[in-house]
């Protein structure tokens, strides 16, 4: 395989499986170093053994965090920090924010925040505050977000965004990919055009995953088993995520949502640049963040 990435360094989270797991290896294959973020020690330490082996060319690490709590995610974008001086770096090329849960009940993380609100949205937002320096560090880096499809059909009720008062699993699930989207239109707006820094949503289409079989009922296991058995492999899909990652020449691309590699119209709740800026401001408060982007000194909130 043409080796393309060597001397480039990657965060990737959910690293241990599927999507996370696909997009890894090829970016080891392709002589990126990567630095790996799961949950389970055991999974990371394996995972961690096994790409080493792939490319000698390039360095692997996996880092543990439980993306629901915040002081995880905080102390995650230190230790990134602290691996990457260890490689005697200081600067990230990219971050894939891949991690993501679905929950059909309503269950509230140790911070008070509903959990796929926390995993799939505030998450991906404070540890992208948090690491955004070494992006900048970079002659030219890469936000990747994970979202999906679910978008079009979500809308966010800002009286009650983690729709506490009357919650469904999939209009929860639908609101942070909904939710997605509009940060990476916002952060794009506020790092402005001449920024090295670029962000993209990707649509990773329906995939053979088991996002949708941990901790759930039966019946709601037994949908998402027929409806995963007509989707892509992992592998197909991380091609095309792992080409927004890393494709140079897209660097100037306007185009915030992608599918399979290619630009695709998000929806129009998506494209709203008032609603972006609103959800900014309240991720910030619930980050504890302020909401101007401190382009030198992000990492020092992560107190």
């Amino acid at each position: 395989m043409e080796i393309q990435n060597v001397g480039k360094t990657y965060v990737i989270t959910g690293a241990t499986s599927g999507i996370g797991q696909a997009a890894a290896e090829m970016l080891v294959r392709s002589g990126a170093s990567i630095i790996g973020v799961g949950r389970s020690l055991g999974r990371c330490r394996l995972e961690q053994a096994r790409l080493a082996r792939l490319n000698p060319q390039g360095k692997v690490a996996f880092l543990t965090a439980d993306l629901s709590l915040q002081a995880d995610v905080r102390r995650l974008a230190h230790d990134i920090e602290d691996q990457l001086e260890a490689w005697n770096l200081t600067a990230l090329d990219g971050l894939l924010n891949n991690a993501g849960t679905f929950t059909y009940w309503m269950k509230l993380t140790p911070d008070g925040f509903e959990t796929q609100w926390a995993v799939n949205h505030l998450a991906p937002f404070l540890l992208t505050r948090q690491v955004l320096p070494l992006l900048q560090a970079a002659p030219w880096a890469r936000i990747v977000t994970v979202s999906s499809g679910s978008h079009y059909g979500a809308h966010l009720n800002w009286k009650d965004i983690q729709l506490r008062r009357r919650y469904n699993g999939l209009r929860a699930y639908g609101s942070t990919k909904l939710a997605n989207v509009l940060f990476t239109q916002e952060i794009n707006r506020l790092l402005g055009e001449k920024s090295t820094v670029r962000a993209f949503a990707a649509d990773p289409g329906l995939v053979q995953t088991d996002i949708g079989l941990k901790g759930n009922p039966g019946l709601v296991n037994w949908i998402w088993k027929l409806r995963r058995s007509g989707g892509i492999s992992a592998q197909e899909s991380a091609r095309g995520i792992v080409y927004l990652l890393t494709e140079e020449g897209i660097q100037g691309a306007d185009d915030p949502y992608w599918k399979h590699g290619k630009p695709k119209k998000p929806s129009r709740r998506a494209e709203d640049e008032q609603a972006a800026a609103r959800l900014w401001q309240i991720s910030c408060q619930m980050c504890g963040l302020p909401w101007q982007l401190n382009i030198t000194s992000e990492a020092a909130y992560a107190n």
